[in-house]
């Protein structure tokens, strides 16, 4: 826990330091966007060709905060996402649930190349179960906040040839996963020893790409791919793979359709591609290519 301590405290003095070089004239570019989902559908309890009534909710949140001076850059992107689901004659149900955090200090070396460090975290809001697991339909809990998280350093070059996609590529990516609850512990370990909270993973590179662009009028598709390399686990199967993709489509300033997915292979928790999926109609708000002075 002390290591952890110090990587937090190294991070904080960084990104103190590079606060601390802002002038009167820094340019701050700042883009926030947030969304609200409802889907419904309703059957009378005499409806021959079958269906069940149900409510779903989902909401999203992304916001990026990037600061540019000369050759030195910081970029900051907060990524949430939450839904439930409520079927009749079945309990209340989470439906997707994310939190996702990233902080990037770079260096220019070229016009398309940067050196840089950064930090991501990764975990989730609330309680996640397996439903109906046995025959008397009892549920299992598997996750929680902080169970599984994951704080990944990473220290790299990024290659940023325009505006909307980004390359970074880490030889040294420490992280660091957690599992807090002990009643997620008893039925799913994500990787953590037996009788460990932490596991720490120092030998490690990571891959980092983004794609974030208007392709149609009013049309906008974002990506964000991760995979993560332990080098004492060089195979295959145990690279993780993480991607995030949103499309969105504007019917007006504020009505918008968006499908939102989630792909994650990580062998620690499933020898499967684990994915999510959605689709919405519902009020999106965005501000977007503002400038503070």
């Amino acid at each position: 826990m002390q290591k952890i301590l110090f990587s937090f405290l190294i991070i904080f003095l960084t990104v103190t330091t590079a606060s601390a070089q802002v002038e009167a004239d820094t340019t701050w570019r700042r883009t926030f966007s947030a969304g609200i989902n409802l889907n419904q559908a309703a059957f009378s309890d005499n409806w021959k060709a079958g269906g069940i009534s149900s409510i779903a909710f989902n909401s999203h949140l992304d916001a990026r905060a990037d600061y540019k001076l000369g050759k030195t850059s910081w970029d900051n992107a907060v990524q949430m996402q939450y839904g439930l689901l409520k079927n009749k004659g079945e309990e209340q149900r989470k439906s997707i649930d994310r939190i996702f955090l990233d902080s990037k200090y770079g260096y220019a070396i070229s016009s398309d190349w940067n050196t840089f460090v950064s930090a991501n975290f990764l975990s989730q809001f609330t309680r996640g179960y397996e439903y109906d697991v046995d025959a008397d339909g009892n549920d299992r809990l598997i996750s929680n906040f902080l169970s599984p998280g994951f704080l990944t350093f990473a220290l790299g070059a990024e290659y940023k040839p325009n505006p909307y996609f980004s390359l970074r590529l880490s030889p040294f990516a420490p992280r660091f996963t957690f599992l807090a609850d002990d009643a997620v512990a008893a039925n799913e370990r994500y990787g953590v020893p037996e009788g460990k909270s932490v596991r720490t993973e120092w030998l490690a590179a990571m891959v980092q790409a983004t794609y974030n662009r208007d392709i149609f009028t009013n049309v906008n598709l974002r990506l964000n791919y991760m995979s993560y390399i332990n080098y004492e686990e060089l195979s295959g199967k145990r690279i993780d793979h993480m991607l995030n993709s949103t499309l969105t489509a504007k019917v007006n300033r504020y009505i918008n359709v968006n499908l939102m997915a989630n792909f994650i292979y990580d062998y620690d928790q499933d020898s499967d591609v684990q994915y999510n999926q959605s689709l919405g109609l519902g009020i999106l708000y965005t501000m977007q290519g503002f400038t503070v002075r």
